[in-house]
C-alpha cells in the first residue's frame, strides 16, 4: 500500500512540477529551463545522498549495470521538457491525461513482455477491460 501511495504522491507531484517548468520556460526558455531542473535536480540528490546519508546502495556499482538502464538520464530530459511544452499549449489536466493514458499504455506493454528486466506480468482480459475505461475517460478528459 505504501508503494502505491508513493506513486500516487509521485503523480500529484508531476503535475505541480510541469507547471513550475513551464512557468520557468517562459522567463529563461524552455531548453534552459529544463537544464537548470536537471542541475538542481542532480545537487538535490547530492544532498540526500551524502550530507543526508539516505541512499542504501552503492553507487560504484553503476558499471555492473546493463548499458540500456542509463537511458532514464536521456529519458528525464525528454520528460522533463515535454512537461513544459505541452502544458502551456493544453492546460495541465489535457497534458496530465495524455502523460497518464501513455504511461499506462506502455507499463502494460513492458509488464506484458518482461522488458528491462522487469518480472513478466501477463495482459488479462481485466488489464485489457481497464485500458478501454483509460481510453474513454481519455477522450472524455481531452473534448473541448
Amino acid at each position: 500500500m505504501f508503494a502505491l501511495l508513493l506513486a500516487a504522491l509521485a503523480g500529484a507531484t508531476m503535475a505541480v512540477q510541469g507547471t513550475l517548468n513551464a512557468s520557468l520556460s517562459k522567463v529563461v526558455g524552455l531548453l534552459e529551463a529544463t537544464l537548470i531542473v536537471m542541475i538542481i535536480g542532480a545537487l538535490t540528490t547530492l544532498l540526500a545522498l551524502y550530507p543526508l546519508g539516505l541512499g542504501k546502495g552503492n553507487i560504484l556499482k553503476g558499471g555492473a549495470a546493463p548499458w540500456y538502464t542509463f537511458g532514464g538520464g536521456v529519458l528525464i530530459v525528454l520528460i522533463t521538457y515535454g512537461v513544459a511544452a505541452s502544458i502551456p499549449k493544453v492546460g495541465v489536466a489535457n497534458a496530465t491525461t495524455a502523460i497518464v493514458a501513455a504511461q499506462v499504455t506502455t507499463a502494460l506493454f513492458i509488464d506484458h513482455c518482461g522488458f528491462f528486466g522487469m518480472e513478466t506480468l501477463p495482459f488479462t482480459w481485466w488489464k485489457a477491460a481497464g485500458l478501454v475505461f483509460l481510453a474513454a475517460g481519455t477522450y472524455i478528459m481531452l473534448m473541448q
